[in-house]
């Protein structure tokens, strides 16, 4: 309610404003109540984006576990599990566009980039989340060892990023682990430094994880390969997988912007409230989750 308070407030600060200075010559400075405005609504689409990997994740998961489990074939529990699928994706474009808004030297995100980082995370958080779902069905207990190890891979990784987003020590180690977890599914750059080798080196290991399941899955449980949702789940995990990557190196060959700030003009920010004086001179990038 707080975030959302000053959304509004800001916004119609700046529609007021806009609306009483339409005289204004095209170089004046950017307005400061719009850039407040938009850096609201950004930490609010980033808990969006918390809500929907700590949330909608763990449901999905628990969905397709069941479809497997038990067979039943259900149009309402397919269509559940694709809404969910995109809604994860969707919060993650959502986000993406807002942060894009709040960034003052990132271009804008058009029409076709919106499609090709939306298929990328699409396609690939639908094969990782096929392939745990997969394990799970396999042992329980496998699928929460791999997927304890991953936090902390993904916690390790963000402690050695050093990240200062929050006010306080233990929110920001609240914060780390929350972006633990969704390292987990997808890939963020959470300090806005070149990410070529990172990423790389990420979806590589989605790549010989989801390989080693569905391998483990033909040589020890040759059983599960007459079900026909095996099947199913084998021929959409690999196609999305591969898919999933193409669009991934195109958005990063081609839509990407490779300069997002000037290091003259970037400095750590802090997540305090919104109306801090200093607030329109230093550089959200470095603070702020992104991908």
């Amino acid at each position: 309610f707080y975030r959302y308070w000053f959304a509004l407030k800001y916004g119609c600060q700046a529609a007021f404003k806009q609306k009483s200075s339409r005289d204004a010559s095209e170089t004046d400075p950017p307005n400061f109540i719009q850039k407040q405005a938009v850096d609201v609504v950004t930490d609010i689409n980033m808990l969006r984006v918390f809500k929907t990997f700590l949330e909608t994740t763990p449901q999905l998961f628990v969905q397709i576990y069941i479809l497997m489990e038990h067979g039943k074939n259900n149009f309402c529990q397919y269509a559940a599990i694709i809404m969910s699928f995109c809604g994860i994706s969707f919060s993650m474009v959502d986000y993406q566009i807002s942060l894009r808004k709040s960034l003052p030297d990132k271009d804008e995100f058009h029409v076709l980039p919106k499609l090709v980082y939306l298929l990328y995370k699409l396609l690939t958080i639908t094969s990782w989340i096929l392939s745990i779902s997969l394990i799970t069905l396999l042992s329980v207990r496998s699928s929460v060892i791999l997927l304890i190890f991953l936090w902390i891979c993904g916690f390790t990784w963000t402690l050695k990023q050093h990240t200062t987003f929050c006010k306080s020590k233990k929110m920001e180690y609240l914060y780390r682990t929350v972006v633990g977890i969704i390292l987990i599914f997808t890939f963020f750059n959470i300090k806005g430094r070149k990410t070529k080798v990172c990423i790389s080196i990420y979806y590589t290991t989605h790549t010989v994880v989801t390989l080693g399941i569905l391998f483990v899955y033909m040589f020890w449980k040759p059983s599960i390969i007459k079900e026909i949702h095996f099947t199913i789940v084998s021929i959409l995990t690999i196609p999305s997988l591969v898919l999933g990557i193409i669009f991934l190196v195109v958005y990063y060959r081609h839509f990407h912007p490779t300069s997002y700030c000037r290091p003259q003009a970037c400095s750590d920010e802090v997540d305090g409230e919104a109306g801090e004086k200093d607030r329109g001179k230093v550089g959200r990038f470095q603070n702020f989750i992104m991908q």
